[in-house]
């Protein structure tokens, strides 16, 4: 199980240019300004948020540009190399943070490996779960058969409507604490926006066809 959110920040280690106190999470020492290493602490404490499925896409955003701008390979043209690796390193730890809390299915099954939980989003075998492989089944008969720019256009639609839902009710899931049923929700989302990028992917074919 990853660690906590709370401890993370909490954490303390030395400074490898200065042995002074540097919090975890920080990206330069506060005593002599040297850039750090990413350090292993969690996504959602990498990046100042709180370890939560309804994240505020705004702050995110904020936070993530604010801190690439601190480490913008420019500001480190005349420094060491170690110090330009480590700001490398903070870059890459950063971009894998904001990768992975910017998109709805990535952050569930990340907040469910935080929570001990591991949802496989790489699996490509068989689904297990037979009203669940119905349900793709219907769907997707009904994009492969969808023979009108109108006809696709609903299926889209209603594809990334569903979408939009399951991520509501993932959000219910971990606000109750029902892991069980959050990671359900989680498989579910994962074929449900597949499904909604097949149909996206049809209708933009039939319309530059009509063209």
């Amino acid at each position: 199980m990853m660690s906590g959110s709370a401890s993370a920040v909490a954490a303390v280690v030395p400074c490898w240019s200065c042995k002074g106190p540097v919090a975890t999470r920080a990206l330069f020492c506060s005593v002599c300004g040297a850039v750090q290493g990413p350090g292993t602490i969690d996504h959602f404490t990498r990046l100042g948020m709180q370890p939560t499925f309804d994240v505020d896409q705004d702050l995110l955003e904020k936070q993530y540009f604010g801190f690439q701008r601190r480490l913008h390979p420019d500001r480190f043209a005349a420094k060491s190399p170690k110090e330009r690796a480590l700001s490398q390193s903070q870059a890459t730890s950063l971009n894998e943070a904001y990768e992975t809390l910017k998109d709805p299915l990535k952050r569930a099954a990340y907040l469910m490996e935080m929570k001990g939980r591991k949802v496989d989003l790489t699996a490509c075998g068989t689904i297990n779960d037979p009203m669940l492989l119905m349900e793709q089944m219907e769907k997707r008969e009904a994009i492969a058969d969808a023979d009108s720019v109108a006809t696709i256009t609903r299926l889209s639609a209603d594809a990334d409507s569903e979408v939009i839902a399951c991520q509501c009710h993932i959000s219910a899931a971990f606000n109750a604490d029902d892991l069980e049923q959050a990671g359900h929700l989680t498989i579910r989302l994962k074929y449900l926006a597949k499904l909604a990028e097949e149909a996206r992917s049809k209708k933009t074919r039939m319309t530059r066809a009509m063209r």
